[in-house]
């Protein structure tokens, strides 16, 4: 069976009630995330049709029979074959930059054991005097030139589950952003969400050794939610529980039970403050969003 592209839309046009209108007259079709657009497929000899059935019903709010029955179902409704990880980050550039460097900063530190590469990337430098860290103040490393340190702790990470689950993470909630909003929007969300964490958990807990992305995953996190609340769109949403699980997770990090029992310390104020400013970004950009959906 030969099938052609019939519509190429913007992420941000919702095809849910055209898809499910080709669901219930069982048209075989496929749709597949592009970069940023989505594309629909169906068999070439249904092709025109599909396309004159979603000029007159975008929506899908009809429930009308095709010209010509679908003869030829041994395409599979709507089940498009999965992007590879390599088709997938090409599409989300950012996204596999963040988590590369990540990678890199890991190897470089030996994954928080080497203390002498490890100052190169903490919130404030240091040195070590015997079995103490002595912090330069902020003020200082700012005078010296040294901005990129208000973000960069978000490349650090202190062992192997540490960088998997918050790489795991940032791919998931990172390329949907990316794939819906932009890869500069990603990238700026990202550096400011590290900005804001970082200057929490610093003013929170004073000169300390702390590092990781969860920070930016809790404004990531906020973001998605809120902008989806607002404005919704099949890539913000989010299965279900996984917003319960992480708010979850910052009550019991909250409690102090997580350090009690061994697993290190947690940089809570990073986690609040990311998910504050998370929150206060999917508003107004859900907003924006919104209104420009309603014009």
């Amino acid at each position: 069976m030969n099938v052609v592209e019939v519509i190429r839309l913007p992420l941000t046009v919702d095809l849910s009630g055209f898809v499910q209108l080709l669901q219930r007259l069982q048209v075989p079709h496929r749709v597949i995330v592009e970069g940023e657009a989505q594309v629909l497929w169906a068999p070439e000899t249904m092709a025109a049709d599909v396309l004159q059935l979603y000029q007159r019903f975008p929506d899908g709010n009809a429930d009308v029979p095709l010209a010509q029955p679908p003869v030829e179902a041994s395409m599979p409704v709507n089940a498009p074959a999965p992007p590879s990880l390599a088709e997938q980050a090409r599409a989300c550039k950012v996204t596999a930059f963040i988590l590369f460097l990540c990678l890199v900063v890991a190897g470089l530190t030996g994954l928080g054991e080497n203390f002498t590469t490890i100052g190169w990337f903490t919130f404030l430098d240091f040195r070590v005097q015997g079995e103490y860290l002595y912090f330069t103040p902020l003020a200082q490393s700012l005078g010296d030139g040294q901005w990129w340190r208000l973000v960069s702790p978000m490349l650090l990470h202190f062992g192997v589950l540490h960088l998997a689950m918050n790489g795991l993470w940032y791919w998931e909630l990172g390329k949907r952003i990316e794939l819906r909003q932009g890869p500069w929007m990603l990238l700026g969300l990202t550096l400011l969400f590290s900005l804001v964490s970082n200057l929490a958990q610093h003013f929170a807990s004073g000169p300390s050794l702390f590092g990781g992305l969860s920070g930016v995953l809790y404004g990531l996190l906020g973001h998605i939610w809120l902008y989806q609340w607002l404005a919704p769109n099949p890539l913000f949403s989010l299965p279900k529980g996984v917003l319960v699980m992480m708010l979850i997770w910052l009550v019991i990090c909250l409690t102090g039970v997580v350090g009690q029992l061994g697993f290190g310390q947690i940089a809570n104020a990073a986690h609040v403050g990311g998910l504050l400013i998370g929150c206060l970004t999917g508003l107004l950009g859900g907003a924006l969003a919104r209104r420009k959906l309603s014009v």
